[in-house]
């Protein structure tokens, strides 16, 4: 029986991205969180790696057919209409610069 209820306050472009691929997905986010509480306690860790990512590279850093795989995959998003339009990437922009 579930009778319990967790809170977490997390960024709000993390929460909408990963709800938006989750409802694509059609799994309700507290199928997610039981499955990871769950997880956790089979395996007694915390069931994927925390890395520090690698510092993103740079344009001049990319080799022409790096950079023509991005560009080329970033395209094929946009036909999936997948990604978000330009404005909406601004308007993410000004929120984080007036936190």
């Amino acid at each position: 029986m579930k009778n319990a209820t967790v809170s977490a306050r997390v960024e709000y472009n993390v929460k909408t991205e990963a709800e938006d691929i989750l409802e694509k997905l059609g799994i309700p986010v507290s199928v997610v969180i039981n499955s990871l509480y769950r997880q956790i306690i089979y395996q007694h860790v915390i069931p994927f790696s925390l890395t520090v990512p690698a510092d993103p590279k740079t344009l001049d850093e990319y080799s022409y057919a790096e950079l023509a795989d991005k560009l080329q995959h970033s395209y094929r998003q946009s036909l999936r209409g997948e990604g978000q339009s330009v404005a909406e990437v601004f308007d993410n922009l000004e929120r984080r610069i007036d936190k």
